[in-house]
């Protein structure tokens, strides 16, 4: 029987198919854009799932875990070891271990699905499993600090499925995919009738998404501003280089000097390779200038506060007056150290990074500049879109700032400007993406990359940007709406799980057959 063999397959092969199904995940996410995969890829995983044990169901999950962050995630090891120059033995245990605590998450969600979310088929396809999957994914957003990269949100900001995001933000749309997952294996799997709730799920999902994505939640505001994006395209290898600061000063005042017509100017992320306070002069001059000409400048610079003996990653806004946004959200192992002091130690005789940067405010209010309210975040803080909420509605325009150069030519620079284009989707505003070595980019508050810079070339991306005002849904409630749906969600899987058999009964009374069985084997 061709179902019998099936699921004699996925017993002896379940694990091969979770590898396989993880390694495959990210190609549904930039610069792929292959979305679908994402539906699949985690079908074929549930389909790993049923009927194995729970420590059978934590290692496929940790594999299909694993799988995708080793394949969607190896650029760390560029940043480490080829960028940064760490030793082998140091930055790959460093990739590595990222990568198993990754898997540890997905091994937690697999045993929960065979230990405790053992409910009827429909609950658990439709309904469990994909509310677990939305917890995990937050979970592992903020826990030790969190690493919210390759959520199944982001790989449908292109697809139908993204107009959930101003609603429900990245984590809706997430449980949007799993919830597809779950309905192409009750199709595959389950009884008439569940396969009729499964397709009407399906429906009913892309439908209402799709209508969503058709709603314009925030409004223009105001006149239009003239905005330019500096990309300087200096090599991260050289960068740092004493001899490469006065050609990367007059660089960008070049750059600068040509778009003095812009209300706005946007610097990359540590733009100036020196403490602010070395090129106070360079730095003075520039704002009396931009004061000048009646233009806004915003500069990526390191700042040491010698009273304080900190250092942050600051980005200085140069209009009327000076402000500066410092960092609030660090990259672990990358701009702090949380290790215990022997570490600090050894990696200080080796010559390795171990100084740890200091965040900045952590709810900040927006930044005034061109006469608008900016909402400010440098490099990856923009992954956590939670903490942006802080500046909306009150922000027109957001920004961020980025040095990409330390990924290379890989996937990541494709993924992070993913990740910001759901930001704009969720907010409903222009995002104005600077980096130094790209992708920089102008998105729009659909989320459409309107202009973008090609990678590696020295550009100024220029054009009209329209601030907005409004509120999207996702702003009034975060992250908690979905986090609250999911744990009811989880509920009425694990103890809707005795009506469900009440209903069953029922039916078999009348019908003969059970709703929840699974349909005829084929011969």
């Amino acid at each position: 029987m061709i179902r019998a063999r099936f699921e004699d397959f996925v017993a002896r092969r379940g694990g091969w198919m979770a590898a396989g199904a993880g390694l495959a995940l990210p190609l549904a996410f930039a610069p792929f854009d292959l979305y679908p995969l994402a539906m699949l890829c985690v079908a074929v995983l549930f389909l790993a799932w049923e009927g194995a044990a729970p420590r059978t169901a934590a290692w496929r999950g940790f594999l299909f875990g694993s799988g995708a962050f080793l394949t969607g995630t190896y650029w760390i090891y560029i940043s480490v070891r080829i960028i940064a120059g760490v030793p082998l033995y140091v930055a790959l245990p460093l990739l590595l271990g990222l990568v198993a605590i990754m898997g540890l998450y997905f091994a937690l969600l697999g045993y929960a699905s065979a230990r405790w979310l053992q409910c009827a088929p429909a609950l658990r396809w439709l309904l469990a499993l994909p509310a677990a999957w939305v917890l995990i994914e937050w979970l592992r957003g903020w826990v030790l600090s969190g690493f919210p990269w390759l959520s199944l949100g982001y790989s449908q900001v292109d697809s139908w499925l993204g107009g959930i995001a101003p609603v429900l933000g990245v984590y809706g749309v997430t449980w949007a995919v799993a919830a597809s997952a779950g309905s192409l294996v009750a199709l595959l799997k389950s009884s008439t009738p569940v396969r009729a709730g499964a397709l009407s799920l399906l429906a009913v999902l892309w439908l209402a998404a799709g209508a969503l994505g058709a709603v314009r939640w925030t409004q223009p505001v105001g006149e239009p501003l003239r905005a330019s994006l500096l990309q300087g395209s200096i090599a991260q290898k050289i960068k740092w280089e004493p001899e490469q600061l006065a050609p990367t000063l007059e660089l960008y005042r070049a750059m600068t000097e040509a778009h003095w017509d812009s209300d706005l100017i946007i610097w990359p992320e540590a733009a100036v390779p020196a403490l602010a306070h070395h090129v106070d002069a360079y730095l003075r001059n520039l704002h009396a200038e931009a004061q000048r000409r009646g233009a806004a400048i915003l500069l990526g610079i390191p700042v040491y506060e010698p009273e304080t003996q900190q250092y942050r990653n600051s980005v200085l806004v140069m209009g009327e007056t000076l402000q500066i946004y410092s960092k609030r959200h660090l990259v672990p192992f990358g701009e702090y150290f949380p290790v215990p002091p022997f570490a600090r130690n050894w990696m200080r005789r080796h010559d390795l990074p171990y100084t740890d940067q200091t965040p900045g405010a952590p709810d900040p209010d927006p930044y005034l500049a061109a006469g608008e309210k900016l909402a400010l975040t440098i490099c990856y803080e923009d992954a956590y879109g939670a903490e942006q909420l802080s500046y909306l509605p009150e922000a027109t325009l957001l920004v961020n700032v980025s040095n990409d150069a330390w990924f290379g030519d890989s996937i990541a620079p494709h993924q992070h400007l993913q990740i910001a284009r759901m930001r704009a989707l969720e907010a409903g505003r222009y995002q104005l993406r600077a980096t130094n070595t790209g992708v920089s980019a102008i998105i729009g508050p659909d989320g459409r990359v309107v202009q973008a810079s090609p990678q590696f070339t020295t550009d100024v991306l220029t054009s009209n940007v329209q601030p907005y005002k409004g509120r999207t849904p996702y702003m009034a409630v975060g992250n908690w709406a979905v986090i609250i749906m999911a744990l009811v969600a989880l509920a009425i899987g694990k103890w809707g799980h005795a009506w469900c058999r009440h209903a069953a009964f029922r039916w078999t009374r009348k019908s003969g057959m059970s709703p929840f069985s699974p349909a005829p084997s084929e011969k």
